[in-house]
């Protein structure tokens, strides 16, 4: 649901009658709404890691199945919304669960593997979407979601163990929320995640625009396109799995955002053809992912008092991110398409260049501070 958006962009702006510009305002909202991740993933903290991953997906169930029975564009968005925030109390909640179980030496190879279903997601299942718009309408996806997310609920509950019964009052979100951020390290790490999802937003809007604008792509072929750069972040996630922990976290943050801005420089030297086009989107989406795959088993110790409403927080900080990536994604890429001498996704690269730069001092600001939690381990 979160990935089909970006390569079908066009196509579920025709469907529902609206232009790019208001579908970009739309993923902004969506965005934007992921600032409330941590008002809603807190329950992890609170009423334990299996309600808080249940929760999520009811979210989200609710979310794909309002489309199939309004499919118009006011029940679209607010689908974006109801899906995402699914995501972002989700995720946390899961993510906790692991953190709680798993040694922070082995931590990242465990994560890496769950964010295999993210890339996945883009590998299988945005081909398979685009199989199902071409055959039956934009709205077609909506039947599968909503019925692959109640699948999903039912193996859950039969799955997940309860949580164990939790001794005394546990911390309110507020104190949660008010240790974090007044703590400098947290701060950091979630400029980090703020600016670096901005960089790869401000390419990843309008990818699919650039493809069937620069070489005419059609529905199908975007739907194969999208899964090439899904196999991207399956590598990124695959040499996360296998190397983030042993370089150390923030060594694989900073090696996949200096890798990232490199692949950006790049890309507006690879549209002479599709081949060369996707390749480009290939590098730039595998170390982004083997960036933000490598930052999870690092903030998940930042604050391990609360961990699951600092992974809530920190998605909410990737969201908000997101959002200003979508807000000027497009106006960067029509000034470019105005003019005959700028390259379409020139002003897009240079962004995500400098958003990333960015990310590297938030990064160096978070490793000097690592140390100063009381308890905390060297990271």
């Amino acid at each position: 649901m979160f990935r089909m958006v970006y390569p079908f962009l066009a196509v579920f702006s025709r469907g529902l009658g609206v232009d790019l510009t208001t579908m970009s305002l739309a993923l902004s909202m969506r965005s934007l709404t992921g600032a409330m991740g941590p008002f809603l993933a807190s329950v992890g903290d609170s009423r334990g890691r299996k309600f808080g991953m249940l929760f999520g997906l009811s979210l989200f169930v609710v979310g794909v199945g309002l489309v199939v029975v309004w499919p118009t564009f006011p029940v679209f968005v607010l689908a974006l919304i109801l899906s995402l925030l699914g995501k972002y109390v989700f995720d946390p909640s899961m993510q906790a669960y692991l953190g709680d179980r798993v040694a922070y030496e082995r931590r990242g190879r465990v994560l890496a593997i769950t964010e295999l279903g993210w890339s996945l997601s883009f590998v299988l299942g945005v081909p398979l979407m685009g199989l199902l718009i071409s055959r039956w309408g934009w709205n077609s996806p909506f039947f599968v979601l909503t019925l692959l997310g109640l699948i999903s609920f039912g193996v859950l509950v039969w799955l997940v163990p309860h949580d164990p019964a939790r001794s005394g009052q546990p911390p309110s979100l507020w104190i949660n929320l008010r240790k974090i951020l007044t703590y400098p390290p947290a701060l950091a790490g979630l400029a980090m995640g703020f600016l670096f999802s901005s960089a790869n937003e401000v390419v990843n809007l309008v990818f699919g625009i650039w493809l069937e604008d620069s070489f005419g792509l059609q529905i199908a072929a975007l739907g194969a396109a999208a899964g090439v750069i899904g196999l991207a972040e399956l590598g990124g996630e695959s040499f996360a799995a296998g190397f983030t922990d042993r370089l150390g976290k923030p060594v694989a943050v900073g090696l996949g955002l200096g890798l990232n801005c490199l692949a950006a420089l790049v890309l507006p030297f690879l549209g002479a053809s599709t081949t060369s086009a996707v390749l480009g989107l290939f590098f730039f989406y595998l170390t982004f992912e083997y960036a933000l795959v490598s930052t999870v088993p690092l903030m998940t110790e930042v604050f391990p008092p609360a961990r699951a409403t600092v992974m809530a927080v920190s998605a909410a900080s990737i969201s908000l991110g997101r959002a200003l990536g979508a807000l000027i994604a497009t106006p960067l890429y029509l000034f470019a398409k105005s003019s005959s001498v700028i390259p379409d996704i020139l002003p897009s690269a240079l962004a995500a260049v400098a958003f990333n730069l960015l990310a590297l001092a938030a990064l160096r600001i978070l490793q000097k501070g690592i140390g100063s939690w009381k308890g905390s381990r060297v990271i």
